[in-house]
């Protein structure tokens, strides 16, 4: 049986919202499939062959789309991040597939051109522009791997009362955190995304100035 590497990539893509990541196996896609793993590792030599393929996948639709003429940097790359995180977060562990795959793949390498265009336009240097793209990127895959495993409500509610418990106990010894014990579990994912996400660009609008 003949198959194809994009057929591949989108029953692996199948398996990894059945089983995670920690479940996806060479193994387990080749069954999936009805292959020969033999006939698998022709396409892909092993498992991070297989998820850089994946990776490129997941930015598919990622910044497909021509910038608004006019549009500030800081909004380009807003949007961006923006596309990026829905793309990770439309598939299980997406963003752990995603996290260290450096792949000269077309759907990569434009969504890494695009995160550094709004930073080259506004007067960044290569540096600056490549260092920058690249930390708003290792801020987004963090947000959105934590986003993914920690949300509140898919926590079992005996251990959101535990969690709380222990908060109340400790105040006395760590004030600042049980004070904050409702904005650190405030599960408003795209306000929290946002802001962290202006905090960077802020950063970068000074580094930007700083440079001029």
């Amino acid at each position: 049986m003949s198959i194809q590497p994009d057929a591949v990539i989108a029953k692996a893509l199948e398996l990894l919202d059945e089983t995670g990541l920690d479940g996806l196996s060479m193994r387990r896609l080749a069954d999936a499939l009805d292959i020969k793993a033999a006939s698998l590792y022709w396409h892909f030599a092993n498992k991070r062959a297989l998820l850089d393929g994946m990776a490129d996948a997941l930015m598919a639709g990622v910044a497909s789309s021509a910038p608004e003429a006019g549009q500030p940097w800081q909004e380009r790359l807003a949007d961006v991040a923006g596309e990026m995180r829905r793309a990770l977060l439309a598939r299980r562990d997406g963003a752990r597939v995603f996290a260290g795959t450096y792949v000269p793949t077309e759907n990569v390498m434009r969504v890494g051109e695009a995160l550094m265009a709004p930073l080259r336009a506004a007067g960044a240097d290569a540096k600056l522009a490549s260092w920058g793209a690249f930390s708003v990127m290792y801020f987004l895959l963090g947000f959105v791997i934590e986003e993914s495993g920690v949300a509140p409500e898919q926590m079992p509610d005996q251990e959101l009362e535990q969690r709380t418990k222990a908060f109340e106990l400790a105040s006395a010894r760590f004030p600042n955190l049980a004070a904050g014990r409702e904005a650190i579990f405030d599960n408003d994912f795209d306000a929290r995304f946002r802001f962290g996400l202006d905090v960077m660009l802020a950063g970068l609008a000074g580094k930007l100035a700083a440079a001029a």
